[in-house]
């Protein structure tokens, strides 16, 4: 409805009675306080009758979609401060109760140091506030263990200390191909597998195929006497 706010009190109770079974709604906040602020502006509602006001009240809930208690709630505002403004959101915080100062004693403490445990670094500092006096560690004297790693993952903190490990290299050979050395013990087998076409070497070469074989019971199979013979087949042996 255009210029729904320039009605008069008669056409107010009039549409009132003609709309009963219509529901109205507001597409915005902003919009909903301006358009009422002009309604009670234009109808000089601090100066009507009890009778006018209780209408008016109707009317901005009907126009509105707002309950008879919202509308009341902002009718007192505008009586106060003589505007309606939306109010700013403010999120809700807890308060911080530790600094980036703080953050940057705790990054120093760290690496004097060397990223101590937890409550071992909490008794330091304690101490360094309740012993030696020192006011700069009144608050982290008091802080938990775990909020202390909490703390440690904060960027700030991280920023202050930067640790970095190098690479240690492996200490077994991984990927190492190469005949076993037993240091003259018994314990690994050599197992000669002949060539199939497939893998049929070039000439002039070896037509087996060499494997060593670590044993349970450390006997030596097959015998290097024999292994060595010319034409020797693992399969035929007995």
């Amino acid at each position: 409805m255009q210029e729904a706010e320039k009605l008069s009190l008669e056409q107010i109770e009039a549409f009132l009675n003609a709309s009963q079974e219509i529901r109205f709604e507001g597409e915005t906040q902003k919009q909903i306080y301006h358009w009422i602020e002009q309604v009670l502006g234009r109808q000089e509602y601090h100066q009507q009758s009890r009778q006018a006001r209780g209408l008016l009240r109707t009317y901005l809930a009907k126009m509105t979609g707002l309950s008879r208690a919202q509308v009341t709630r902002l009718i007192a505002r505008y009586r106060n401060s003589g505007s309606l403004q939306p109010a700013p959101y403010r999120r809700h915080r807890f308060p911080q109760r530790f600094t980036r100062a703080d953050l940057e004693l705790l990054a120093t403490v760290d690496e004097a140091h060397e990223n101590l445990s937890g409550p071992a670094t909490r008794r330091i500092l304690e101490r360094e506030y309740r012993q030696y006096g020192k006011p700069e560690y009144k608050r982290l004297s008091t802080i938990s263990v775990a909020h202390l790693y909490n703390l440690r993952q904060r960027p700030r903190y991280r920023e202050g200390r930067l640790s970095y490990t190098r690479t240690r290299p492996a200490a077994a050979a991984i990927g190492e191909r190469r005949c076993p050395d037993p240091q003259g013990q018994p314990g690994y087998l050599r197992v000669d597998t002949p060539c199939t076409r497939a893998m049929r070497p070039p000439a002039k070469a070896s037509t087996t195929s060499t494997r060593w074989i670590r044993s349970r019971n450390g006997r030596s199979w097959p015998p290097p006497s024999a292994s060595a013979k010319p034409g020797w087949n693992p399969c035929c042996a007995p």
